[in-house]
């Protein structure tokens, strides 16, 4: 896959490839990062992409012609994009699901912004808005980065187990189970019996169940009781009524 990166601070991208797995994967020919420097584009000879917006108003915005110009080299790459991505506070919420369709595509285009954000004329020119939260930080790099890793852990081969992002948080539909390691007892807290019983139905059982508990509690927007079991939903009942029950 190849991850093309548009950014005024190639500085701010350019390390975080350099460790851990991304650097492994890049180094194995599993993924191909380009880091573009936006500033080509600006057309004279400080480098200045933005001006003042139209109709006033506090900050800069970066030009059309910028974008444009960025968005029409790339296009002429071999494979091209499949997507051109705008990494912006205004786009769709991204998801596990936005990651996994990416995923799929060969060649994804990022471009991250600053200032004020982009004309609303080169805005139209891409694919996806995409936001990483409902707030705002100083500009794109770190969602670029975020999205960069959200989707190159899905590729093959990238993590050491293939099935280890199928068991992840949000993957599933509902957050992930609680997770254990030596030592047995930590500060007088036990690993919870099931978990060293060997009994793999038991286990299953008792992460489907914490898996779901977790989720009820921080995020229980995400759970669709149509694909629930009528166990797991009677189980589920249950547990909210007691816990109204020691809230009350």
């Amino acid at each position: 896959m190849i991850v093309t990166i548009y950014t005024l601070f190639p500085n701010l991208v350019e390390p975080y490839l350099q460790e851990a797995i991304l650097a492994r994967a890049i180094h194995e020919g599993k993924l191909t990062v380009q880091i573009r420097d936006l500033r080509r584009f600006a057309g004279n000879a400080s480098g200045r992409v933005d001006d003042a917006p139209y109709g006033g108003g506090a900050g800069m915005v970066i030009r059309p012609d910028v974008v444009t110009a960025a968005l029409n080299e790339v296009t002429q790459d071999e494979p091209p994009p499949n997507e051109t991505v705008l990494l912006t506070p205004a786009g769709e919420r991204a998801t596990q699901r936005t990651m996994e369709d990416l995923a799929t595509q060969t060649h994804i285009c990022l471009v991250a912004g600053r200032y004020e954000g982009f004309d609303a004329r080169a805005e139209s020119r891409f694919d996806r808005h995409l936001s990483i939260g409902d707030y705002v930080l100083m500009g794109g790099e770190l969602p670029a980065l975020v999205v960069l890793e959200a989707v190159a852990r899905l590729l093959p081969g990238v993590l050491g187990d293939e099935d280890s992002h199928r068991h992840d948080s949000f993957s599933t539909g509902l957050l992930d189970h609680p997770q254990y390691t030596r030592p047995a007892v930590f500060e007088g807290e036990a690993v919870p019996d099931v978990l060293t019983s060997g009994h793999h139905a038991n286990v299953a059982q008792w992460r489907r169940r914490t898996a779901l508990e977790r989720t009820a509690k921080v995020r229980p927007d995400l759970i669709d009781p149509k694909k629930l079991t009528p166990d797991e939903r009677a189980w589920l009942t249950a547990l909210q009524h007691n816990n109204n029950e020691d809230d009350a």
